[in-house]
């Protein structure tokens, strides 16, 4: 059911994907007494879109489309319906600029569950994540590309994240993150540049520019590598945007390979968190990032020191693990040119 476009412009897209045979019927409208009146003529209903709920409209109340009575009582109705009859529905609704969801905060109490993407527009990539579900996780994510055919599933999304990474470049170092439970390799890439004057420039596209400042502060203190006068760009590359404080690691080898123009080891990944006097700390999920970076074929992996036995080198079969306690142990590995 369509109430942001008409029939014909669905079927001219429906034809560019090749599903213009597809086993589904189309309707174009907004009333919602309409919809759930031929929603209850039809037989062996498995699945019913909705595109909008914003632009659903009941006659029974006095109101515009997308108002708050007017999203709640169209979504209570056609849910209604649904339980009745026994069929799935998916109601498609508007994103505010910061990615939450548009209009009352009730409609989401009402649904099972509250998926949204997430994704730049400058990147192919488009991240999946569950906000809310009733009946299973919401540490779980998909992960799919944006082609022409539509949006295609990436079974294996760390290759395809470092497909473009070329080995022996400086300023360049591998993450193995995690997005929810779910572990990803991810390139961090620094670019260090001479500044002529003034505040040196910090650019950050993907990950947090106050953590940049840290990272910078304490390079500069605890292992005297100067970059204060340096202008310093980083990015996350392939669109992702990385939380977790376990990537202080993979960026500060990023910078300081960057800085003394020595690449990082080709076969290498690099997790773990920076403290304020340089210290690396023990981040989660150490077995499954580790068991990543082997199945991509990496042979290294540096990360904090005391790492649990057992599992942990279950899962490092076949990597070379390099435990440091401090930042300067992190430096010490790249001997200036």
């Amino acid at each position: 059911m369509s109430g942001e476009e008409a029939a014909d412009q669905i079927r001219l897209r429906a034809r560019r994907l090749g599903l213009e045979s597809a086993p589904m019927s189309l309707a174009a409208t907004i009333n919602v007494r309409d919809i759930a009146t031929a929603l209850e003529a039809e037989r062996d209903l498995a699945l019913v879109v909705i595109d909008s709920i914003q632009t659903m409209w009941l006659d029974s109340v006095d109101s515009a489309p997308g108002t708050v009575t007017q999203v709640r009582a169209s979504a209570f109705e056609l849910i209604r319906v649904a339980k009745q009859r026994g069929f799935s529905l998916a109601l498609v609704g508007h994103v505010t600029k910061e990615g939450t969801l548009a209009g009352p905060r009730v409609l989401e109490h009402m649904v099972d569950a509250v998926l949204h993407f997430e994704g730049d527009r400058g990147h192919q990539f488009r991240i999946l994540r569950a906000a809310k579900n009733r009946y299973g996780a919401t540490d779980e994510i998909g992960v799919f590309e944006m082609t022409d055919l539509g949006l295609a599933e990436v079974a294996n999304p760390s290759a395809l994240f470092l497909a473009e990474r070329r080995g022996h470049i400086a300023g360049s170092a591998v993450f193995a993150g995690l997005e929810d439970t779910r572990p990803v390799l991810l390139e961090m890439q620094a670019l260090l540049a001479a500044h002529p004057g003034g505040s040196p420039r910090r650019a950050v596209v993907g990950w947090d520019g106050g953590r940049l400042a840290m990272l910078l502060a304490v390079l500069d203190a605890r292992c005297d590598l100067k970059l204060s006068g340096l202008d310093v760009y980083l990015n996350v590359a392939g669109g992702l945007r990385v939380t977790e404080p376990a990537a202080d690691l993979a960026v500060a080898a990023a910078l300081i390979s960057a800085a003394t123009g020595r690449p990082t080891h080709a076969g290498a990944v690099y997790f773990g968190e920076v403290g304020l006097s340089g210290e690396v700390r023990q981040v989660a999920q150490t077995a499954a990032r580790l068991k990543e970076a082997a199945k991509l074929g990496f042979e290294r992996a540096v990360l904090p020191r005391r790492v649990a036995r057992g599992s942990n080198a279950a899962a490092a079969e076949g990597l070379r693990v390099d435990e440091i306690g401090h930042l300067a142990d992190l430096v010490a590995q790249f001997p200036p040119a």
